[in-house]
């Protein structure tokens, strides 16, 4: 580790800035501060130590009094390479993350919140806790952001002095009582400063994401190294491709209490496709697996973020890649011992038709010797025959009564039990396009592009008959026809002509940015397009249909981690 090197001007200008604009964000001091969280790394105090420094070698300003998730960690890192010239070796980099993910880290409880950040997907979410708050934060970035944090008072204080140093424009943005964002009206008796949303978001942050709370204390009581070498069920889906199923051996690296090596089979149903993973994660804070794995048959690697549950029989969340990292596996691994595992069965809905059907029943460690009368599906769910079986797949051929009671079954081979896993239906009441609402982005010339994946899920109305009610059965994925739609917001913009084109698994690949000559304007090709799936259920004669709202947008010019980490 190198000292950081002198001051630059424009570092002097925004502490200039930053003092200049504190009183704004300064609540009333109390009598006692909150204590900060001893550093006892001595990695960690030697390479941020120069700058971070207390009276306490053990305490370290700014540091000592906040908590975050490992990805939390490495921005910071990162931005203090790129703005204070920060030198540090990666391997010392590596070292210092781990430290404080760990021992300043967050409970498992505090990070589900947020998870949605660090697994990276685009969905639709709402602060409901502090709508006034999440207009202040979310004019910028996503609240998961916000989520993901703990710290004190003026920790939040200080967070949000740097957010106007570095990018003034943020006070315009969100944080400044007339900024774009609208707000409501001040409250009777509100102080100047308190009229600011900034000082509303920091009075609140403090008090809901404090840097101590009951969960992190239990937990840093009771954290300990994940015990997870061995066999796991891998089942799950992936836009466009349908539902997953596989193994994973998992093996403890020598000398290592969290760090791991992975092999991973997956097999996709729907296309008949088998593909190898070959990875290493790292399980941080307990529970927080990070990791990354390489497939033969693929040109980028997974990126894999976890949650390992505290009994360390399941660990659940998402590995995904691509530029926007848009391209996603939602995945469940399900610990293997000796007894079998039954992890899903495809297709998941079975109909009532008195004829024989094929379901393939997928797990680990099926019997080898496999009868049908091994197999239990329920009543009125005859197993007539099994067709083939192997340790992580059983093929039988089944026969649903005509009188069989709709709603879902329990599949159960000798002790191993899928709860719910198979749904009897006598038809199939309406079709969902998955996401209601999605988004791409044209490239491809400078900047990538960014594709949406699109699945369609039949449904059941269930007892009460009644469409988008709880009661609803849930019949798995079907197969479509795909195609698209002029969404009408301007009259005569054409955007079906120029914003792409979708394929027959669901994939949307946007056209390449402009400006386009061809189009009215010279404009982009960008634009709003319905996403448009037709289905004719067995034993209907009435094709069903349902619709998504897709945006294509801008490329994204500026990512505010890709400076940072090009540096």
């Amino acid at each position: 580790m190198q000292i950081p090197k002198p001051m630059t001007i424009a570092t002097r200008a925004v502490l200039v800035l930053f003092a200049a604009w504190m009183p704004l964000t300064v609540a009333a001091q109390t009598d006692e501060a909150p204590a900060g969280i001893p550093i006892e790394s001595p990695v960690v105090v030697e390479a941020c130590g120069v700058c971070h420094a207390t009276d306490d070698p053990q305490i370290l300003s700014r540091i000592s009094y906040r908590r975050t998730t490992p990805e939390g960690w490495q921005q910071t890192i990162r931005r203090m390479v790129t703005l204070n010239d920060m030198v540090i070796d990666p391997d010392e980099a590596r070292d210092i993350v781990r430290y404080l993910s760990n021992d300043l880290g967050l409970a498992p409880e505090e990070a589900r919140a947020g998870a949605f950040e660090v697994e990276r997907r685009l969905i639709e979410f709402e602060y409901e806790a502090d709508r006034d708050t999440e207009a202040t934060c979310s004019a910028c970035h996503s609240m998961g952001r916000i989520l993901n944090q703990r710290r004190t008072q003026e920790e939040w204080e200080l967070v949000v002095a740097m957010h106007r140093g570095y990018y003034p424009f943020s006070d315009r943005q969100g944080f400044l009582e007339n900024g774009m964002v609208g707000r409501e009206p001040p409250a009777e008796g509100e102080t100047p400063r308190r009229r600011h949303p900034m000082n509303r978001a920091i009075d609140h942050l403090s008090e809901v994401f404090p840097l101590h709370t009951s969960a992190w204390s239990a937990w840093a009581a009771n954290v300990r190294s994940p015990q997870l070498a061995g066999s796991w069920a891998v089942s799950g889906r992936q836009p466009g491709r349908g539902p997953v199923f596989g193994q994973m051996t998992v093996t403890a690296v020598p000398g290592s209490d969290s760090e791991f090596t992975t092999e991973t089979t997956l097999e996709y149903p729907r296309e008949g496709a088998t593909v190898a993973h070959t990875g290493r994660a790292i399980v941080y804070t307990g529970f927080q697996w990070r990791g990354s794995s390489d497939a033969a048959a693929e040109d980028a690697a997974w990126r894999q973020v976890m949650f390992v549950d505290r009994d360390w029989r399941e660990i659940s969340g998402r590995w995904y890649r691509g530029a926007f990292d848009e391209i996603g596996l939602d995945v469940t691994l399900t610990r293997v011992d000796d007894v079998p595992v039954i992890t899903g069965v495809q297709p998941r809905g079975v109909r009532t038709s008195g004829r024989e059907q094929e379901i393939r029943i997928h797990g680990a460690n099926l019997p080898e010797m496999l009868s049908a009368a091994d197999v239990d599906l329920g009543a009125g769910v005859d197993v007539s025959e099994v067709v083939s079986v192997t340790p992580g797949t059983a093929t039988v051929r089944v026969t649903v009564a005509d009188g069989a009671i709709v709603g879902a079954r329990d599949v159960r081979i000798g002790r191993a039990l899928g709860a719910g896993a198979l749904v009897v239906y006598d038809q199939v009441d309406r079709i969902t396009v998955d996401p209601p609402r999605g988004m791409a982005r044209v490239g491809g010339v400078v900047i990538p592009k960014q594709y949406e994946y699109f699945d369609t899920v039949a449904w059941h109305d269930g007892p009460d008959g009644e469409s988008g009610t709880a009661d609803d059965l849930n019949l798995g994925l079907v197969e479509p026809t795909w195609s698209l739609e002029e969404y009408s917001a301007t009259y005569g913009d054409e955007d079906l002509r120029f914003v792409g084109g979708i394929d027959q698994a669901g994939m949307f690949t946007p056209a390449v940015d402009g400006p386009n000559p061809e189009r009215d304007g010279n404009r982009n090709n960008i634009g709003d397009v319905w996403v448009v799936a037709a289905f004719m259920p067995e034993g209907s004669d009435t094709e069903l249909r349902a619709r998504a709202l897709l945006i294509v947008t801008v490329p994204l010019y500026m990512r505010f981690d890709s400076w940072e980490m090009g540096r």
